[in-house]
């Protein structure tokens, strides 16, 4: 394999173990701290913008320097309304894809992220500005930077890495270009990762899934891979095609040096024991949080399942505590919810997010709720969605208790659950649930749902109680893998960012309950 010169110069620094001066600062700084000077840095840059002039940035600032500790917070909030997507592009981001500059952040924005629209019914535009692209960079080459905590042999700084990502051959509007986040950064790469990154420029371009996976499949045995960088169900089906073209044991007998697979975008728990049975040996497995509207968070420790907060690099957090007070039965944001700031946040709580960032974001909620597990070091695990989460009746049960169900479930019958999804749904005058669990495994699908059940029960002490009242009912429809993958392909979201969302509402549920009817799937 021909390997340039960066990566043993990289591979160096990181058995080092040297510190990024931004990861220094966040070490030895208050949470407070580190956000209130993010928060007036983003304020500052915007002040002159369209936006910044309508809610007079500059009131704001004025309230830097008082004495109460939160005056400046408390400004903020006053004069900028909360806002989703649909409020933030109907008055403000709309004017950007249109070619005008100095909307909500200055200059002019020339690339926009396509989210996977897990929630809505259609992809929306994320604005990605030349100082989120650097930002991103920034944070990415940080988490980088902590694999040196990790016991891992010589041979691999010496290894290629993987990315499974969108087509870096991004659609052009006119005036801007937009595609998946993924395919964005990735064309964006800097020069001393490039030397390293798979499957390369040429295959990063094919805006055909299929035929990606398919070259990628075709140069695997070329390639001396260490570390692997993706979701973590695309990812899967990859290795199982390599696995299944060189009729091999498992995915090491293909990279002998394979040590580390990065994730995100979805709880890794219920694929794991499925990779696991991928692999010849553990890996290990390094969960981030890279969001459309950002890079908010890593794992900055083995052995942790929690993720670091990036308090520093062009985002600033608002946390809205999750509970009827602020959301509506439909996981719908009220108008004026109550928010947060980093140093009022309480470990053990769950919070919905909204970022300002360096994108012209403005206390934008992106839809996933969060937890603190170490407030003082600003450890978070992700919990789910907004309007992810079932409470027909109180039940009150998050992605999180679905994930950590099936995990268990799947380690006691020995099965491997690629995908599942749950749907809440009448029941005469009580209510249901009804699951879709996706496994090539023969299971009997009663003694499945039953534990599913048993262990949500120990889970989670709400939905105990409503199983006894108005949830007597529990349905269940075992579904061969591809059905999932098949609906997300019929919905135009079969890819790199795709992911199956763990609960259905509404319109797709309506969608998928047809696709399931009519028998659909995808190999």
């Amino acid at each position: 394999m021909n390997i340039k010169i960066e990566m043993p110069i990289l591979g160096t620094i990181l058995k080092k173990g040297i510190k990024l001066r931004e990861t220094l600062e966040q070490d030895f700084t208050s949470p407070y701290d580190l956000q209130k000077k993010e928060l007036s840095k983003l304020l500052i840059s915007a002040r002159n913008t369209q936006m910044g002039r309508e809610y007079d940035f500059m009131s704001v600032l004025e309230q830097f320097r008082d004495v109460d500790p939160h005056s400046f917070f408390d400004e903020f909030k006053q004069r900028v309304p909360v806002c989703d997507y649909d409020k933030i592009n109907d008055r403000w981001w709309h004017k950007t894809r249109e070619g005008e500059q100095d909307v909500a952040w200055p200059g002019k924005t020339k690339f926009f992220a396509l989210s996977s629209g897990t929630s809505g019914a259609s992809s929306k535009y994320i604005p990605i500005t030349k100082d989120m692209i650097r930002a991103i960079r920034k944070t990415g080459t940080r988490h980088i930077y902590t694999l040196s905590k990790y016991d891992l042999p010589d041979k691999f700084f010496q290894c290629g890495m993987l990315m499974l990502g969108g087509s870096t051959q991004l659609n052009f509007s006119g005036n801007y270009h937009y595609g998946d986040l993924s395919g964005i950064t990735t064309g964006q790469l800097p020069l001393w990762i490039q030397g390293f990154y798979r499957p390369g420029v040429k295959i990063a371009k094919n805006r055909d899934w299929g035929a990606k996976l398919e070259e990628i499949v075709e140069n695997a045995p070329k390639w001396n891979i260490g570390m692997i960088v993706g979701v973590p169900a695309w990812m899967q089906i990859l290795l199982e095609k390599i696995i299944d073209r060189y009729q091999v044991d498992n995915i090491h007998d293909i990279w002998p040096n394979l040590e580390a697979f990065v994730h995100g975008g979805v709880a890794f728990e219920p694929y794991r024991k499925g990779f696991d049975k991928l692999l010849e040996r553990p890996i290990h497995y390094i969960e981030t949080y890279l969001a459309s509207e950002g890079f908010l968070a890593f794992q900055a420790d083995p052995g942790k399942k929690s993720m670091r907060l990036v308090l520093n690099n062009g985002i600033f957090y608002e946390f809205v505590p999750f509970n009827d007070q602020n959301f509506d039965e439909d996981g719908a944001m009220v108008e004026d919810p109550e928010t947060l700031m980093i140093d009022q946040v309480e470990e053990g709580k769950e919070y919905a997010l909204l970022l300002s960032t360096c994108a012209g974001a403005w206390r934008y909620q992106i839809g996933d709720t969060i937890k603190f597990v170490d407030k003082r070091n600003s450890e978070i695990i992700i919990t789910g969605r907004t309007k992810h989460f079932l409470s027909l009746c109180g039940e009150h049960l998050s992605v999180d208790n679905m994930n950590r169900a099936v995990e268990m479930v799947s380690e006691e019958l020995n099965i491997v659950v690629k995908e599942f999804t749950v749907a809440g749904l009448p029941d005469g005058n009580l209510f249901k649930h009804h699951w879709f669990v996706g496994t090539d495994d023969p299971v009997d699908s009663q003694t499945l749902i039953q534990y599913i059940d048993d262990r949500l029960k120990e889970l989670n002490d709400d939905y105990g109680v409503e199983r006894q009242h108005a949830l007597k009912n529990l349905e269940i429809d075992v579904l061969p893998t591809g059905t999932f993958y098949g609906w997300l392909k019929a919905q135009g979201k079969e890819g790199g960012q795709s992911k199956f969302p763990r609960v259905l509402k509404k319109k797709k549920l309506s969608s998928w309950l047809e696709f399931v009817e009519e028998g659909a799937s995808v190999e």
